[in-house]
């Protein structure tokens, strides 16, 4: 009987120790796990402008003079050098010949001193010779000085009292008024799209240098056309990649609410079409590899806090009833990322790791933990 009763409390204490164990290990938190993988990221690059002529020339008169005639409208083709505004230079003409009036009294002048040199000279009053002979020479300097500002007015008259198209072109835009000013904007716009369009497209300058994009590659471009009808795939090239301001976005670590800027870079394409004339909306989709490799983890199991980037990967601990899983803490360094995935760098990090990406409850490092 008491074999019976010691095998009986024996088997009692093991079944409560062992339902304990089970109890408590549906209270653990339950974590989602992904084995990362090894590969480089795949980024898309988007974003759409509107075609302007690389060509172009935006034409305002300097001197703020009224608009006396306008002899062009919008969408005329002109030639170089054929006249397009013409402006009330009135004004201007009359201080030019004020100051050609002034010009011939200088001469008359200048006459009058060299016959006091001739009369000086039969005279032979050598000091009135002297001062005589300086008169000529400073008169002669303040006529060559009047000659020359003269020849500048009228310079600037003949450039100034009308506007005239640089180039063989089509006018896109007109914003002078007869009998009015300029209010600001250029008063015509000439363009020529015989050289192509050129559409600018904001980009991030690190994602850039690490999908290796190059000036002179060709892209596919989509421009709009008629309502109701397909848009155009064209071919661009990458004319020109300029720098461009930084953008203000969040900084790694969200926690201490700080400011970053994102270094940017603009992409000038070029498109060339004979059916383009300007002014349509054109977009570009590029789709790309990364240069870089490394381990590929969703963005769901990356976090961050004062320190930086980390991530929870499982380790499989030994237990007294068989082994346990706990939830390990990993510092990372993220080089690459897009919308769904991150690119880690870690020595930590190996491809059978299990990566907790979501958890039942938040984890702390060493936290014990059961899989899904």
């Amino acid at each position: 009987m008491i074999q019976i009763a010691f095998i009986l409390f024996v088997g009692v204490l093991l079944f409560f120790t062992l339902f304990s164990n089970t109890l408590r290990s549906l209270t653990l938190p339950k974590v989602g796990t992904e084995k990362p993988t090894r590969g480089s990221l795949t980024f898309k690059i988007g974003g759409s402008d509107i075609l302007q002529p690389l060509d172009e020339v935006k034409l305002s008169n300097p001197a703020g003079w009224k608009v006396q005639k306008i002899l062009v409208k919008e969408g005329d083709f002109v030639k170089k050098g054929q006249k397009l505004i013409l402006y009330d230079s009135k004004a201007a003409e009359q201080e030019l010949n004020a100051e050609i009036t002034n010009l011939e009294k200088l001469k008359i002048e200048q006459q009058n001193t060299q016959d006091q040199y001739i009369l000086s000279a039969m005279e032979e009053d050598e000091l009135k010779l002297r001062n005589a002979k300086r008169d000529i020479e400073k008169g002669k300097l303040e006529i060559a000085l009047y000659e020359q500002k003269i020849n500048g007015m009228k310079d600037l008259l003949t450039s100034q009292k009308q506007l005239t198209a640089p180039f063989d072109g089509i006018v896109t835009k007109l914003n002078a008024i007869e009998g009015f000013t300029s209010a600001g904007d250029p008063d015509v716009t000439v363009s020529n799209g015989s050289l192509g369009y050129r559409m600018n497209i904001p980009v991030d300058a690190k994602l850039l240098s690490s999908l290796g994009i190059k000036v002179g590659e060709k892209i596919e471009v989509e421009v709009d056309t008629a309502q109701g009808q397909q848009a155009r795939v064209l071919s661009g090239t990458i004319a020109e990649i300029a720098n461009a301001e930084p953008l203000q976005g969040s900084s790694a670590a969200e926690e201490a609410e700080k400011s970053a800027a994102i270094p940017q870079k603009t992409l000038r394409i070029k498109v060339v079409d004979s059916k383009l004339k300007g002014g349509e909306q054109a977009s570009i989709k590029l789709e790309r590899r990364s240069l870089h490799e490394g381990f590929l983890v969703s963005n769901k199991a990356i976090h961050q806090d004062r320190e930086g980037t980390y991530i929870f990967k499982v380790e499989e601990q030994p237990g007294a009833f068989g082994n346990v899983f706990v939830a390990r803490k990993v510092r990372i360094a993220s080089s690459e990322t897009n919308e769904a995935v991150t690119m880690i760098q870690s020595e930590n990090i190996f491809e059978d790791d299990q990566i907790i990406l979501e958890s039942s409850e938040p984890l702390q490092d060493g936290n014990r933990i059961r899989l899904q």
